[in-house]
């Protein structure tokens, strides 16, 4: 058997997905959410190959399942988890899980590969949390809650950072007090990791061409954003940074921001730290310049011509731009770039823009090709374009079970 079960947990919710990595199909997908609040929610999703419906399941592929209770906690949450697993299978009784596989956000510079989680890691993970306050005691919060629930098996971390600890000092050090910086930890650690290798693994594969040949930028476009050159399957450069707020405009964060910005929003205006941190985290981006933070609301703005969803999009399309070209001189030209999650896989308008001025690194798009829905990767370049331009759809579930049985040697 080689059952994995994939946990992402936040601090009030957790998503999980079951995996029989033999095959690599999902078995079963859920979320259960409102933790802490009078009333929980959990959705339990049972995936059916065609041809087994599973008795009493509707014709379709899947069947959804869902009921309202009280979840007081993430433990009260793994027992409402195990028993949608009972009652609407599959039975972890007839295919157990061999292992767990936990996203954890921030694994700071003490993490550089998927960990088998010990006590020991568990108080690292905690004394991380200072890097990533919203992010890893709600990991923790799901990690412990698991191995509640599954004692006998062993659990995996995988790092959202770790991808990015190949980064060159050069790209990861920030130009302040070096002693200071030390001493608080700040440096870039980059996030979205684990889509991050990946699409740029899938698109080695789709391709036939050795990842150690490559030169790659990956464009992760979802409510958050990032980009991330790729040389010979190592990150060498990544848009976010000490958190995840630096980088690319997003659906609600705004991206690179003069520091002194701030200064002046806290002398002039007022601002506490607190309240510039929501302003530049919940306030900014789309949202912040449009009134939407969904690119769909955002691109029909646009087409309606509404000057305020325009601007946003330009402004959008313009940062995509100036990191493609500040890549592909990093790494000294580029064979692949690739587009993922939301923004990236769904929206040609943003991709059209954003290759739009490369044509001198050697980008050709074909419009047709970009504008065509479709499902899986698909070349969106010209034939005869010097580098290749795909939709890659991400999969970060399928990449922490691949991880967590790589530790696990299954």
């Amino acid at each position: 058997m080689s059952i994995v079960l994939v946990v992402n947990s936040g601090s009030s919710s957790f998503k999980y997905q079951l995996l029989d990595m033999a095959s690599e199909r999902v078995l079963a997908t859920g979320l259960v959410e409102r933790i802490g609040q009078p009333t929980g929610a959990c959705r339990h999703t049972v995936r059916f190959p065609p041809g087994e419906p599973g008795e009493g399941a509707p014709a379709a592929l899947d069947a959804t399942y869902e009921r309202e209770l009280p979840i007081p906690d993430h433990f009260a949450g793994f027992a409402a988890m195990l028993e949608a697993f009972a009652q609407y299978g599959p039975s972890l009784d007839e295919r157990p899980p061999v292992a767990v596989g936990h996203r954890v956000v921030h694994g700071g510079a003490r993490f550089f590969e998927p960990t088998l989680i010990t006590p020991l890691v568990e108080i690292n993970i905690e004394e991380l949390a200072v890097l990533a306050p919203l992010h890893n005691p709600a990991n923790l919060a799901g990690i412990q809650a698991a191995k509640k629930a599954f004692p006998a098996v062993p659990h995996v971390a995988v790092f959202d950072t770790a991808f990015h600890q190949t980064l060159p000092p050069a790209a990861y050090t920030y130009a302040i007090d070096a002693d200071l910086a030390a001493h608080h930890r700040i440096r870039r650690y980059g996030f979205h990791g684990t889509s991050h290798q990946f699409v740029s693994a899938a698109a080695a594969a789709f391709l036939g061409r050795p990842l150690s040949e490559l030169r790659q930028i990956v464009f992760h476009l979802g409510n958050g954003a990032s980009v991330t050159a790729v040389d010979g399957g190592r990150s060498v450069e990544t848009s976010m940074g000490f958190t995840p707020l630096e980088g690319l405009v997003m659906g609600t964060r705004s991206g690179d921001v003069d520091p002194a910005a701030l200064f002046q929003l806290g002398r002039r205006a007022g601002y506490t730290v607190d309240e510039l941190d929501e302003l530049l985290n919940k306030r900014s981006g789309l949202l912040g310049l449009s009134g939407h933070s969904d690119m769909r609301d955002v691109l029909a703005g646009r087409e309606q011509g509404e000057a305020a969803a325009t601007l946003a999009f330009d402004v959008y399309v313009h940062r995509l731009r100036a990191y493609a070209g500040a890549y592909i001189a990093q790494l000294g030209g580029v064979d692949v770039i690739s587009f993922t999650a939301g923004v990236g896989e769904n929206a040609a308008p943003v991709r059209a823009e954003a290759m739009a001025t490369l044509g001198f690194a050697g980008v050709r798009i074909d419009p047709e090709r970009n504008a065509a829905p479709g499902r899986g990767i698909r070349v969106i370049s010209t034939d005869d374009s010097p580098v290749t331009v795909l939709v890659v759809p991400t999969d970060e579930e399928l990449e922490i079970a691949r991880q967590t049985l790589q530790v696990t040697g299954g």
